[in-house]
């Protein structure tokens, strides 16, 4: 067994002496620039300042943290104590971020005192937990003393119901919306950084239904093509495929070169330009930005190059970190359409809903066509949540639900069914199910739920973005605490959580192999401006994959949300052909072969375990995460658990 005690020498050497040099400061990574190196491939020999930096930060990371190790025992692991000194010897601009400790401790202490770790949410949270709480103590104390203001709150600030109509009659009329659903629209426009006099919007149920009610409302008939970049199965993505198909469009899809998972520039630079001659529609370009389950980035001038092509652009904000669309630049861009989503509390109220950006001048090219989707605001008063009550961030790929101790939701059990029969199952997920809508019910037209006086000195104060009717305001404190927190401070952090764990995972290597590591991570590895998302296997000591639901519910046993996706639209170049034979998996297999067929291209891909870090995320998180992936290491460890949770839970699991 290879020794663990080197790491504490090495990276208190000479690595200490780089780190000094390098800027961490999170020099606004613009993707910007990653266009321009992908079109000039002759780089200069003196690099910029800010390429310099960004390629310090990787070499640093690689060479400073557990320098020459590898551990190949889960009991040799240096301690949380010992890893977060070298850490911070590492990254010492991580104590500038001290204030989201702080913050954690303040507003969301349910996550240390359950001791549950939520690596499974991605999206911005609304609310706070000790928002909530207060809430619920002052309608307790007025609902008199049989309520106890110390039982765990699981009381919601509204719920949702369904309209229906046309999209394009709704944004161009208008309609009747009460004060809750005003301020709210407000609130979040002015979170996003978008100007109201050039963009309208709903809500949604969740992302899939915003997905769906533009592809039911576009042009397909007259603008024929709808080209998509994603590298991983996207319930929403394939929601928009299914409609568009069905009203005729020619549907397509970037691809992405394997192992890094970049995307085939010449293949989608083909795709988007159109021939010289022709001046058609081209259609509708779906983009993400980054994708949120490799974390991998994507560069903004993709977009640009479709609107000169004469493309319609979504952006998909689903993924981009909460204050992304500072640095965005959208007078830059100004993409057509823009769809996100909020869930209300991190880490233990994962519904919420979906918000479509429709800009104005681009709203009378949509179809007069009626939808469903749309939904107003119910605010809910001595009530508990619905149970059929849907998220605004989605899983992405189709489940059911077993029952589990998860904190942040129930643990999805894989399904492979169509997206009509998992929207029929009527529950939600922490990155959210998408599912049937809530009974309808009357909407009044304000909420002491939501709307509170500006006297409470105790409610979080906003940043400038609320605004209201007379004395009353939104108090969104989730939204409030990422505002006073900045872009910079919250993707420096975590720039350095989630580096330090992809450089740890990759420590963790079989014992008596010849350098068989425990972990295989899909897309960017070390990188200075990749996302906070990571998609990696657990591989035996024997190079078979471990099953990634099997890793998901133990580690929801070890206290630990994760999640799972699979990864699709994969280009294997010639000399990867005997890998693909290997890795490459039909979508609906229950066991764990590796299939290839030239034909079903569209069924095939890798399943993977995924994760995604928020701005509350600490250092205890991703070590812990780290901790328990060890456990791999140990051949008996999965039979043993295995066995255990079967015995538990007097159920199967296949792996």
């Amino acid at each position: 067994m290879k020794s663990a005690s080197k790491f504490s020498m090495q990276t208190s050497g000479n690595g200490m002496g780089e780190v000094k040099q390098v800027c961490l400061d999170g020099c606004c990574p613009t993707p910007l620039l990653g266009q321009a190196e992908q079109r000039n491939p002759a780089v200069p020999k003196q690099r910029s300042a800010f390429s310099a930096g960004r390629h310090d930060f990787a070499t640093t990371t690689s060479s400073s943290i557990f320098p020459n190790t590898q551990f190949t025992n889960h009991e040799s692991l240096p301690s949380l104590k010992e890893s977060f000194t070298e850490f911070t010897r590492v990254y010492p601009r991580y104590s500038d971020t001290v204030q989201v400790d702080e913050l954690r401790s303040r507003e969301y202490h349910h996550l240390s005192a359950s001791n549950h770790t939520c690596l499974d949410y991605i999206g911005v949270g609304l609310f706070s937990h000790s928002q909530l709480q207060r809430q619920e103590s002052s309608r307790s104390q007025q609902a008199g003393p049989s309520s106890s203001p110390l039982q765990k709150p699981d009381f919601p600030f509204f719920s949702l119901s369904y309209k229906t109509g046309s999209l394009k009659t709704r944004l161009l009329l208008g309609g009747e919306e009460s004060q809750l659903e005003s301020l709210m629209k407000k609130r979040i426009m002015g979170f996003l950084n978008i100007s109201q006099s050039d963009y309208c919007m709903v809500f949604t149920a969740n992302r899939t239904s915003a997905f769906k009610l533009l592809a039911e409302s576009y042009p397909f008939p007259s603008s024929r093509k709808l080209l998509t970049v994603y590298d991983y199965e996207s319930e929403a993505a394939e929601a928009m495929v299914n409609c568009s198909a069905k009203r005729g469009a020619k549907v397509m899809s970037a691809e992405f070169s394997w192992p890094r998972l970049r995307i085939q520039s010449t293949k989608l630079r083909k795709m988007i330009v159109r021939k010289k001659k022709k001046k058609d529609k081209r259609g509708l370009f779906v983009f993400p930005v980054h994708s949120r389950v490799t974390g991998a980035r994507y560069p903004y001038l993709w977009m640009s190059m479709a609107q000169e092509n004469g493309w319609h652009v979504l952006l998909d904000a689903c993924a981009l970190g909460p204050k992304d669309m500072d640095s965005f630049g959208l007078s830059l861009f100004r993409p057509d359409f823009i769809i996100c989503s909020f869930y209300k509390i991190f880490g233990e109220n994962p519904s919420g809903f979906g918000c479509l950006f429709v800009k104005k001048s681009t709203l009378p090219s949509l179809e007069t066509s009626l939808a469903m989707g749309v939904v107003s605001f119910v605010p809910a008063e001595n009530s508990l949540k619905p149970p059929d009550e849907s998220s605004g961030t989605d899983t992405d790929i189709d489940r059911t639900y077993s029952n589990s101790n998860s904190f942040s939701g129930p643990i999805p059990v894989e399904t492979h069914r169509g997206i009509s029969d998992s929207e029929q199952q009527g529950t939600s997920s922490p990155q959210a199910g998408e599912l049937l809508p809530p009974v309808k019910s009357k909407e009044p037209e304000t909420s002491e739920i939501v709307l509170l006086e500006k006297t409470d000195d105790k409610a979080p104060q906003n940043t400038g973005n609320n605004s209201g009717k007379g004395n009353s305001e939104l108090q969104c404190a989730g939204l409030d605490h990422v505002d006073s927190l900045g872009m910079t401070l919250i993707s420096n952090r975590a720039r350095y959580l989630i580096n330090w764990l992809v450089n740890a995972m990759l420590k963790l290597e079989h014992p008596n192999t010849e350098g068989v590591r425990l972990v295989r991570i899909y897309g960017p590895k070390i990188k200075f401006d990749r996302g906070p998302a990571l998609a990696f296997n657990v591989f035996d000591w024997k190079g078979e994959k471990v099953e990634p639901v099997l890793v998901q519910k133990l580690a929801d046993r070890s206290g630990i949300s994760l999640s799972y996706g699979f990864l699709r639209h994969i280009c294997f170049p010639d000399k990867h052909n005997e890998e693909k034979l290997k890795v490459l998996e039909k979508r609906g297999n229950a066991a764990n072969v590796a299939v290839w067929n030239k034909k079903d291209k569209a069924n095939q891909g890798v399943r993977v375990v995924t994760l995604a870090l928020s701005f509350l995320s600490d250092f205890e998180d991703v070590y812990k995460l780290w901790a328990f992936v060890s456990q791999f290491l140990d051949a008996d460890f999965v039979e043993k658990e295995r066995w255990r949770y079967t015995a538990l839970n007097r159920k199967t699991i296949e792996v």
